[in-house]
């Protein structure tokens, strides 16, 4: 299922839960019930717990934005860093040179092929891409410089390598979810009680009422769905992609 029907759903369940209530509310009322008469120190704590919890949701979809936004920039990171080794070490003579980058390409192909796919899955890097960043080190820093060109060029291309070490450590560290556990209840609780003020206020009064409490509830629903679609950078609808290891190494197909 896809995970905008899964928002469309949910936006419209969370809204017949509103209305329902509503009119069950409505029609077990007794008669002598005023809704005008809600008391004006309701009014105030539904204004400030509306404010509190609309602050408290823009910095969560902020948060997660970033940590989507970061995983991207590890990705970019990771695939300049071997592209500038597959470039730089054309100074070596041609067998060093083809085979370091007959590694940086099976590195890459690997990332896109495979690894992406368990990443996305099941949240973990590979041990096979692992092992095969391990060969790119060796190959670079076991080669001994025959010239002062080459020589010039050995230290560039081991910090090239640190770059992509590290960088691949930053993609995995960002593979699960970014949000602690408790401020996914902590939002989940607020939206509860931010629409239970909505029933303090007893909407019920007229069809414009019952719209806007929908709308309302509607909103908050969508804003969650945002901050849950980009708490897995790698794994959900707006995602951060391999496509800048596609653009630099343009012969590894998707």
């Amino acid at each position: 299922m896809s995970d905008w029907l899964v928002l469309v759903l949910a936006m419209l369940a969370a809204c017949a839960v509103v209305v329902v209530i509503t009119l069950v509310r409505h029609r077990t009322a007794s008669d002598d019930d005023d809704p005008s008469e809600t008391p004006d120190v309701i009014e105030y704590m539904t204004m400030w717990i509306g404010v509190v919890y609309a602050i408290v949701l823009g910095l969560a979809v902020a948060g997660v934005w970033e940590a989507r936004s970061a995983a991207q920039d590890h990705v970019q990171a990771e695939a300049q860093a071997l592209h500038e080794i597959s470039e730089r070490v054309r100074v070596y003579p041609p067998g060093v040179r083809d085979g370091i980058r007959a590694d940086v390409n099976a590195y890459v192909g690997h990332v896109v092929h495979t690894e992406w796919t368990t990443m996305t899955e099941r949240g973990h890097l590979t041990q096979t891409g692992t092992e095969l960043l391990g060969r790119i080190r060796r190959d670079v820093t076991d080669y001994q410089p025959k010239s002062d060109f080459e020589a010039q060029a050995y230290q560039p291309l081991l910090d090239q390598v640190a770059a992509v070490d590290q960088a691949r450590s930053a993609r995995a560290d960002s593979t699960g979810a970014t949000m602690p556990g408790v401020v996914r209840i902590g939002l989940i609780a607020g939206a509860a009680i931010t629409v239970g003020m909505v029933f303090a206020l007893q909407i019920r009064r007229t069809k414009r009422e019952l719209v806007l409490a929908g709308l309302f509830t509607a909103t908050i629903t969508f804003m969650l769905f945002l901050i849950w679609d980009f708490d897995a950078p790698y794994s959900r609808g707006i995602r951060a992609t391999a496509q800048p290891f596609l653009h630099l190494f343009p012969h590894i197909k998707a």
